[in-house]
């Protein structure tokens, strides 16, 4: 069989039945059984346990994932292994949501017949509305598409991205309901760049105590240059006799200054080659917020302060990188 269209045309052709197909979902919602389903699940008092199986079953394992990271305590079943001993898990205060788009699929409706047992509810996740997971649910959600995406019919497509949609939506709604915030969405990913960028502060990663480079604006730039030589971060905040922050010098500094002065440098004070008044931090500002700071001010090293603008630590750029920030 000859391809008439091109592959570029093809992709913007199946994208584009994907989106018809999500907003023909939307225009056909069934407001009862969506607002059914929400309140099962909000007012759960165990978790939600969500099975399938195959391909649809992969669907699940992600509608799984999403739920649990925005505030619903969920795990995914797969239905085979719940046959085999997993259906244990399943507890009489959990809500269950069992997704098959032919609704027939053996494995699940032997789960579901457990969960109907043991009185768990049933939200059901299914193409055909006349099937046995259908008319097993307390609350049926209907993904069912006009057809698939792919020549023959047969693979599941269009059927998954709706069904992937709906359990999206409604995942959105429970997290809106539940006053769930950026800070909450942090501490169920501590180590991803969510959880990093609205949990890590300056303080978690500048240097500090002996690693940071500080000299008094009266040292000599011998001294200076030997500070910066053995801190390796390739400047020195400059303090006066009274510890507080006057000036920065950085490899930038010395390498004007060495074009300015030439062979005089080593003559000079920090206080006479340093950049009075550097841009600053304090240790408990989220570390995304310096690096914007940093980003709008072109500079790759911040010196940070106390309340007595006194420096307790050095924050560069590629602290910033390695922790993940950027």
């Amino acid at each position: 069989m000859k391809i008439s269209q091109s592959p570029v045309d093809i992709v913007r052709y199946e994208l584009n039945m994907a989106s018809e197909a999500i907003a023909a979902t939307a225009a056909k919602l069934d407001t009862d059984s969506v607002q059914r389903a929400f309140d099962l699940i909000i007012n759960c008092r165990g978790k939600v346990v969500v099975a399938g199986l195959g391909k649809t079953g992969i669907i699940a394992r992600k509608i799984a994932a999403t739920l649990a990271s925005t505030g619903t305590t969920s795990i995914f079943l797969h239905a085979a292994e719940g046959v085999h001993g997993d259906i244990g898990m399943v507890q009489d205060n959990d809500v269950a949501i069992a997704v098959s788009y032919s609704g027939s699929t053996k494995e699940l409706l032997s789960v579901v017949s457990y969960f109907k047992f043991i009185h768990v509810p049933v939200i059901a996740m299914t193409g055909n509305l006349n099937s046995a997971l259908a008319e097993s649910a307390d609350v049926v959600l209907d993904c069912s598409v006009p057809k698939e995406s792919e020549p023959f019919g047969l693979v599941p497509t269009i059927s998954t991205t709706v069904t992937l949609a709906i359990g999206d939506a409604l995942a959105v709604a429970l997290l809106q309901h539940r006053g769930f915030v950026e800070q909450d969405l942090a501490l169920y990913h501590p180590d991803g760049t969510i959880g990093k960028k609205l949990l890590l502060r300056v303080c978690d990663l500048m240097h500090s105590g002996d690693s940071l480079p500080i000299v008094e604006s009266a040292q000599n730039m011998t001294e200076v240059i030997m500070v910066m030589t053995g801190k390796k971060l390739g400047c020195t905040a400059v303090v006066d006799l009274s510890g507080y922050l006057v000036g920065m010098i950085t490899d930038g500094d010395l390498r004007r200054q060495l074009q300015q002065k030439q062979n005089k440098l080593l003559d000079y004070t920090a206080e006479d080659c340093m950049t009075p008044h550097p841009k600053h931090t304090n240790p408990e500002v989220l570390a995304v917020a310096a690096l914007t700071f940093m980003e709008s001010h072109k500079i790759t090293m911040l010196p940070v302060v106390d309340s007595e603008n006194k420096p307790v630590g050095m924050l560069h750029m590629h602290d910033l990188i390695q922790a993940g920030i950027i």
